[in-house]
């Protein structure tokens, strides 16, 4: 993943975050050994992006991008309970392809910031297979793409559960907002507010004040 000295030179960044159907993405190996012709569902249901633009002053979030998207398949009990996104309500939502272009006009080339970050990697690479861009084994998006705010929590607070709740707790962040239900805009704006708090200079660690100085 890429580190706060890796975007010395870096203008924007674009937080991410999906929701997904609840189950595993199949691995390359076993996509082979199905029938072929077999039309896999999707993983993600809805993504939220949010730019993050440096200016004179630090980093500040700027223009919004959020779908949701039909799967083709079915959606965990589980997963619904967790962010409250039910089949009904993507009846007539598109598929990923049919969104596949706004998404890379929002993103560009620019560098992605997620929770977690491994998670957002391997469900964007099984969509991008699943339409053909890119061989279920092969990779559009990688460590080199991303900055991982749960990576960077690590430096601050070594051995704290690294769930996204537990950080903007830590980071005196509302996150009342997902008392109910997680949202990928929600989560990739807490993403945001996180890193310009990790990267701004100071975070409140219980009574003292620490920075990527004192590491």
């Amino acid at each position: 993943m890429l580190t706060l000295d890796d975007l010395s030179e870096v203008g924007r960044l674009v937080a991410i975050d999906a929701e997904t159907t609840g189950f595993r993405v199949p691995t390359a190996a076993e996509i082979k050994k199905m029938p072929k012709g077999l039309r896999l569902p999707g993983i993600m249901i809805e993504i939220g992006c949010i730019e993050l633009l440096r200016g004179e002053d630090g980093w500040k979030t700027g223009e919004s991008w959020h779908r949701r998207i039909q799967p083709g398949g079915p959606i965990g009990k589980a997963s619904i309970a967790v962010h409250g996104i039910t089949p009904a309500e993507l009846k007539d939502a598109p598929q990923f392809r049919d969104v596949l272009d706004e998404f890379e006009t929002f993103i560009g080339q620019d560098v992605l910031l997620a929770h977690s970050a491994e998670n957002e990697i391997e469900f964007l690479n099984f969509e991008y297979a699943r339409v053909g861009r890119c061989g279920f084994d092969e990779v559009i998006f990688s460590d080199s793409d991303f900055v991982c705010t749960q990576e960077l929590s690590r430096q601050f607070f070594p051995g704290v559960p690294g769930s996204l709740d537990v950080l903007c707790d830590r980071l005196w962040i509302d996150r009342s907002d997902r008392f109910e239900h997680h949202g990928a805009l929600l989560d990739a704006i807490l993403t945001a507010e996180a890193f310009m708090k990790m990267a701004g200079g100071f975070v409140q660690d219980d009574t003292r004040y620490v920075s990527f100085g004192d590491q």
